[in-house]
Parts: C-alpha cells; sequence; structure tokens
C-alpha cells in the first residue's frame, strides 16, 4: 500500500519525568507574568504546582466534564485577571478547559464561534495565550492535541474546538502525579488512553508515524491498566500508562479515531453523569466486531481487517491471535475493571435512534476504518446496553 501525504504536528515541548513538576515553576516563569491555573474541583490538590510557582495567579476549579458555561467563566477570570499564561493541572477535562479558554482569550468571540457541527466553526486564527499542560490522569492525551472538547448543554452534545494554535507550547508528564488516582477513575482513564492508541491505528487517517507510537501505546497500556487497577503505587506501571495516554493523544492528534469516539461525544453529551473513558470502554469490544464484520462482507481485501488482528496479537501477547481474540480480552479486561453498561448512565432503548442519528454525522466517525450503515450503528450501541 503506497503511503499517503500526511503531517505530524505536536507540543513544542515535552518533559517527561519522575517529579517532573518540580521544573513547572522556571518554566511559567520564562513564559508569563501572570498565570491562569485550571485544576480540579480539590485546588489543594494543585499544591505541588501553587506552593512553588514564582508568579501571580489565580486558580479557577472545574468539578465536571467541561461545558461551554464552564470554559466561559474561565474565560472571564483570566481576563480579569490579566493572565497572560495558562496552567493546566488535571485530567483530561482540565486540560481541554484551559486549551479552550487559551485559543479564545486571544482570538476573541464566543466559545461557539469556533466549535464543529453543532457552533459557527469559525478558524482560529491567532496563536493561543502560552499554555502549560500538566496531565494527573492517564487518558484522553489532551497534553499533546490541537483541539478541546466541551459540552452544549443546548444541543446535548459533545464537540470540539480544534487548530493547530491549541497546541501547547509545553506538556508535563510526571507519573508521580497519577499515583493517587483511585482505581475506578484510573480503570475509566486508562481504557480511553488504550481505545485511542487502537482507533488510530485503524483509523482511515493513520500514517507511519501514527502507527508506531499507537503500537507502543497499545503494548504498554495492556501491560499495565490492569496493574494500575489493582496497586495505583505501582510507580511503573503508571509510567506505562502515562506513555499510553501521550502516545494515543500523539496519535489523535495527527490522524483521527473511529465509531467509539464517534459515540462517546453523542453519549457524553445527553448523559453529564456517563464517565467518557467508561463509555468508550462499554464500546469498544462491540465496534471492533461490528467493523470487521462490514470489512470482511465489504471489503474483504482491507488492510485494516489485518490491522485487527495485528491489534489482538499485540493486547494478548500471542501472535497467532486474531481480531475476535481481541474484542474478548478487551471485554474480558472491562469486566474486571467493573466497567457498567451504558444503560447505568441512563441510557435506554428509547434514545438509540437519536444517539445513533447524530453519533453517525461526528467527526471521530468519520475515521472510521468503513464507513458503517444505520442497522450497524444500532446493532453496535445495542450491544453495548446489553
Amino acid at each position: 500500500m503506497s503511503i499517503a501525504a500526511f503531517e505530524f504536528a505536536t507540543a513544542n515541548r515535552i518533559v517527561f519525568a519522575h517529579g517532573a513538576i518540580s521544573q513547572v515553576p522556571g518554566i511559567a516563569s520564562s513564559m508569563g507574568s501572570k498565570a491562569l491555573i485550571v485544576t480540579g474541583r480539590n485546588i489543594d490538590r494543585a499544591k505541588p504546582l501553587t506552593d512553588a510557582l514564582k508568579i501571580p495567579f489565580i486558580c479557577y476549579g472545574v468539578g465536571e466534564e467541561p461545558t461551554v458555561e464552564i470554559a466561559t467563566e474561565g474565560l472571564i477570570k483570566a481576563k480579569d485577571f490579566g493572565c497572560d499564561l495558562v496552567i493546566a493541572f488535571g485530567g483530561g477535562s482540565v486540560i481541554d478547559t484551559a486549551k479552550a479558554i487559551a485559543a479564545v482569550f486571544t482570538n476573541g468571540g464566543e466559545f461557539m464561534d469556533y466549535m464543529e457541527v453543532i457552533g459557527r466553526g469559525k478558524t482560529l486564527s491567532k496563536p493561543s495565550l502560552p499554555f502549560i499542560a500538566i496531565p494527573t490522569t492517564s487518558g484522553t492525551g489532551a497534553e499533546v492535541t490541537r483541539n478541546a472538547v466541551l459540552c452544549s448543554k443546548q444541543h446535548n452534545q459533545k464537540v470540539s474546538l480544534r487548530s493547530p494554535y491549541m497546541l501547547p507550547n509545553v506538556a508535563v508528564i510526571d507519573p508521580k502525579l497519577t499515583i493517587s488516582v483511585p482505581p475506578h477513575v484510573t480503570a475509566a482513564t486508562g481504557l480511553d488512553a488504550l481505545t485511542q492508541c487502537l482507533e488510530v491505528f485503524t483509523s482511515n487517517k493513520s500514517n507511519p508515524i501514527t502507527d508506531a507510537i499507537a503500537k507502543e501505546g497499545m503494548a504498554r497500556g495492556a501491560k499495565s491498566l490492569k496493574k494500575c487497577f489493582d496497586s495505583g503505587e505501582d510507580l511503573d506501571a503508571r509510567s506505562d500508562m502515562c506513555i499510553c495516554s501521550l502516545s494515543g493523544g500523539l496519535a489523535l492528534a495527527n490522524a483521527k479515531l473511529g465509531a467509539v469516539h464517534g459515540f462517546a461525544g453523542v453519549i457524553g453529551g445527553m448523559f453529564p453523569g456517563a464517565s467518557h473513558g467508561a463509555v468508550c470502554a462499554a464500546l469498544l469490544p462491540h465496534v471492533i466486531d461490528v467493523n470487521v464484520k462490514a470489512l470482511t462482507s465489504r471489503d474483504p481485501e482491507s488492510v485494516y481487517l489485518k490491522r485487527y488482528d495485528e491489534v489482538a496479537q499485540i493486547l494478548t501477547g500471542n501472535f497467532h491471535a486474531r481480531s475476535t481474540d481481541g474484542s474478548e480480552w478487551i471485554s474480558k479486561l472491562c469486566f474486571q475493571l467493573e466497567i457498567k453498561s451504558l444503560r447505568e448512565y441512563g441510557l435506554t432503548d428509547a434514545h438509540v435512534d437519536d444517539v445513533v442519528q447524530k453519533a453517525s454525522g461526528s467527526s471521530s466517525m468519520q475515521g472510521n476504518p468503513i464507513k458503517l450503515t444505520i442497522d450497524e450503528l444500532t446493532d453496535v450501541l445495542k450491544r453495548a446496553m446489553s
């Protein structure tokens, strides 16, 4: 197969080390004079950063999946304080909120001006405020992506703002910051990271660079996610999951995802209590099975059929594994990590048609290795609800 044209872009600088948080005060001082620190609901968890920072700052706590309203409130705080630097210290929701704030701060207007699908889709034409991303979970890889996902309550949907200008200036990954993450969060975020690596590898927009990165991420995630769930203080396993998350972010920022994330954005928008990573996990084995069936039926010579076999071999460690072995391995892992059915989040049969219709038009769905029919998408969703 010939190599299609591609480009690859990421954060200007990536710092990965045990104890890397100690480098942030010096980095921040070189980038700005007043910082907005976006963190989680418990602002005290950011003390490793705030106690050492040498420049004036204001904190903004994000206690839930980011919405347009939450980002707007943070933007107002940043403007009122006169910030010239944004620092995110937290999980994917925190980083996405901070990333969106940094972008709209310099570009002006409202968040809906720049949001895909449901917004006005304007181009972000100016660089964001200088931005440092410090993840404290291993999940979205948002510290190296060029988009931010926000939920619109008006539309009950999660969609992205997207631009190369949104890539963080510096990403600081310190595995020690993830040790205190509780098992259920470790499971959900880790499965999101693993899903992202898998979906990029089987995406119709993958390239040789994203392939290599995604495979490394899958291998580390498969080896260490269960270890982190069972023993959160296993620093080697936590380091592997940080690399899995980072790999997913690097890869997806330069390719596309697929049907899992096409559904997950819609479900997360309709049911705010649904954990993004857990939703992805509930969908993943069924998306694999339906994709493989569709490819076998309509495109039996597809390279993606071989890729799903390769995924299974990476996950199971068995060189002879086939795609069905991979989906079975994922289903078993989801059971071990106590992942719930989608019905547990409030999804019922009455929601199926609406979810499928919205998901079919999502941005992520365009990266799926084969265009799934409405009936096939419905099959995926109903399986994940069983």
